[in-house]
């Protein structure tokens, strides 16, 4: 059993999602960042898939009532264990009765904190994930809040001492496809797009990325039927500035997507900080 005795400003419990439901007009949610949370289950000797905590922006502060152990990987934080230094991407023992604290990182937004077993709250059509946008999967995680932690998978040891990880880029670049919709654009629209950079503002969260920066002119007026919407799609509203769906996005829009996120760059993408400037490159 782990106590919440801080969440920071938003910790919640994530897997790889719950796939297969956007007929239903559920997304897919589940890790925003999905290799750091496979990496961090891997630490651990746990399926890539058990679910973990993704802490936005860290803060985070737990008790384990038994000992465990754990990993934490992507937005790289400090971390103390009782008040000890510990290292990110590295399988950490925790004791019994003592307490890990999660500190702010220094890149990145979503750090993920893997515990050998998973955590065993009650999934919600197959999938343990929160999802902000619909409001399944168990809520953000609040002062005294308990999870139960699963059975440890058999007898797998853990053979890693440390991962190498890349640190993350500070102005990244991320590759984008043209279309579906760039025929609703003006013919320099993807020029425009791909010649500066944009600002990650502070409306951004799980649900997509919001930018600042020179505005993309439409070739038409009006607006589409709701059509289907794939996470890393680049929607712009009639203001002109493209926002990029992350794992919470609705899976229908009316806006028009002038281009779609390479689905390797999305990891990346969903590491972006407010403030933080992006590219595109086609």
């Amino acid at each position: 059993m782990i106590e919440v005795v801080r969440p920071g400003p938003l910790t919640t419990v994530q897997d790889l999602g719950r796939p297969g439901h956007a007929h239903l007009g559920v997304p897919c949610s589940g890790a925003a960042d999905r290799p750091s949370l496979c990496l961090a289950n891997r630490l651990v000797g746990n399926p890539e898939d058990a679910a973990c905590l993704e802490m936005t922006f860290g803060g985070a502060v737990l008790r384990f009532h038994r000992s465990a152990w754990v990993a934490a990987t992507g937005a790289p934080a400090p971390l103390r264990v009782n008040g000890r230094p510990a290292a990110m991407n590295a399988p950490c023992h925790v004791p019994a009765g003592t307490r890990l604290e999660v500190g702010v990182p220094e890149a990145g937004v979503r750090t993920y904190l893997a515990v050998r077993g998973g955590l065993a709250v009650d999934p919600v059509l197959g999938s343990r994930s929160t999802d902000l946008l619909s409001g399944l999967g168990p809520a953000p995680l609040t002062r005294g809040d308990r999870l139960p932690v699963g059975d440890a998978p058999g007898d797998a040891p853990i053979l890693v001492d440390q991962a190498p990880v890349p640190p993350l880029p500070g102005e990244p670049v991320l590759r984008i496809l043209p279309g579906p919709r760039d025929d609703w654009f003006a013919p320099d629209a993807l020029r425009t797009l791909t010649a500066e950079p944009y600002e990650v503002t502070a409306e951004s969260n799980r649900v997509g990325i919001r930018l600042a920066g020179r505005p993309l002119q439409r070739a038409r007026d009006g607006e589409l039927p709701s059509e289907g919407m794939v996470t890393g799609a680049l929607q712009v509203p009639p203001n002109g500035l493209p926002i990029v769906f992350l794992t919470d996005h609705p899976t229908t829009g009316g806006y028009p997507v002038i281009a779609v996120l390479s689905s390797a760059d999305l990891p990346t993408a969903a590491q972006l900080r407010p403030g933080q400037k992006v590219r595109f490159r086609l």
